[in-house]
């Protein structure tokens, strides 16, 4: 990668301000045999999707509208792959937000086999790296930055999400048709054993007996809105953010199948210790976040693998008042959900107040049901100049609640 200019990083999930509309984005990694690594963008709407096939921009369509996305073929510079993507925001059409930039790989094993990963974007004789670069395993695409104009700002966000699926998954995922191959004919069906027709198999029953509406896409929940439900995958990303100027800390309570609470957290309470990850990796906290003047917005993200024996995650901000406190209103805290498979649900804490005293939030619980992951926000608060931790209370039905001020005294960090 190109090091003789202006170097700033931006850390997974943060974004920063472009110093032009025009730039490009650039992606490496070591050469090796049977790798093949494909850059590919997409010029999506508000709801991440593109409004015609046209908006995808790989090798066979290696031109955006306009001008405003531009597909280079990799280059080989000295044992690394270079692909190139160059971009013009000035340019971009009527109805697109922002321009999608990913990777695939469908030959070989995936990321897991592709090393010396980086990337930047380089604008107006700056450079950004992109990072951290997490560590890949069976995923076959990476959603690695997006580039897009909010408030008459040029900005780019780093990503680094990963999916299963490679090109095929990520083109369904942002709304472009893939043609499938034509099924076989199917063989003809065996003589039947009986005259009498066979009652319709029973559908499984919804977790908890409730009924919950299934949803993919990008999804909005309130305070007051009924739970949802998505597909459960293999890696769940729970990020909570917020506007700069404060520094919040974000843990995860999680409750297991035996009743006991685990508390994820980069710093401790009092009688329970600092620990970021729980069942190697079931529960991962991915690094504390310092408030950063680069940024117009800061991250802390958990990765969830839904094991059998965990219940439900429970992400938690806090204001301690050692790093200066900041109201959940004013600096505009909010959790996603994000199952890596084209499903996104945002909940928002519209109901705080401008009260720098409150240091808790908990905008939502995580459920883990065999139908699917249910989300339900919550929007709870500590009291005011509480600084203990929320408490899980697991019912005989199996269902867990949440109890603010219950639980042990953070530690100021």
């Amino acid at each position: 990668m190109c090091q003789d200019r202006s170097m700033t990083a931006l850390a997974m999930g943060a974004n920063t301000t472009l110093p032009a509309s025009s730039g490009e984005v650039v992606i490496s990694h070591r050469e090796g045999a049977g790798i093949d690594v494909n850059l590919t963008s997409f010029l999506v709407a508000a709801d991440g999707r593109v409004r015609s096939d046209a908006d995808m921009v790989f090798f066979n369509q290696p031109a955006g509208e306009n001008g405003s996305a531009q597909y280079h073929a990799p280059a080989k510079q000295g044992g690394e792959v270079v692909h190139r993507l160059t971009f013009d925001l000035a340019r971009v059409p009527a109805g697109v937000e922002k321009i999608v930039v990913a990777l695939t790989e469908d030959a070989g094993g995936g990321f897991a086999a592709v090393s010396g990963l980086a990337a930047e974007v380089r604008a107006g004789g700056s450079s950004i790296e992109l990072s951290p670069v997490p560590r890949f395993t069976t995923e076959k695409g990476i959603m690695v930055a997006e580039v897009y104009l909010r408030n008459a700002q040029h900005k780019v966000r780093a990503n680094w999400q990963g999916f299963a699926s490679g090109l095929a998954g990520l083109a369904t995922t942002h709304g472009v048709d893939i043609e499938e191959p034509a099924a076989p004919a199917a063989p003809p069906p065996p003589p039947p054993v009986s005259t009498a027709k066979a009652p319709p198999p029973a559908a499984p029953a919804p977790a908890g007996g409730i009924s919950f509406q299934k949803v993919s896409g990008n999804v909005n929940l309130k305070k007051g809105d009924k739970p949802v439900i998505m597909e459960k995958t293999a890696l769940i990303r729970a990020s909570v953010t917020w506007r700069s100027g404060t520094d919040y800390d974000v843990y995860a309570l999680v409750m297991t199948s035996d009743g006991k609470q685990v508390d994820v957290a980069t710093f401790g309470a009092q009688g329970v210790p600092a620990m970021p990850n729980y069942g190697n990796g079931a529960v991962k906290h991915l690094g504390d976040v310092k408030g950063s003047k680069r940024s117009s917005e800061e991250t802390e993200i958990v990765e969830i693998r839904l094991r059998p024996d965990i219940v439900a995650v429970v992400p938690v901000a806090y204001s301690a008042q050692s790093n200066g406190t900041g109201s959940f209103s004013r600096f505009k805290v909010s959790l996603q959900i994000d199952n890596g498979a084209g499903t996104r649900v945002e909940l928002s804490a519209d109901n705080a107040n401008n009260d720098d005293k409150i240091y808790t939030c908990v905008p939502g619980i995580i459920r883990n049901t065999e139908q699917g992951v249910v989300i339900e926000p919550l929007e709870l608060y500590s009291d005011r100049r509480s600084e203990k931790r929320p408490k899980l209370k697991m019912g005989s039905n199996g269902e867990v609640t949440v109890i603010m001020d219950a639980g042990p005294r953070n530690k100021f960090k």
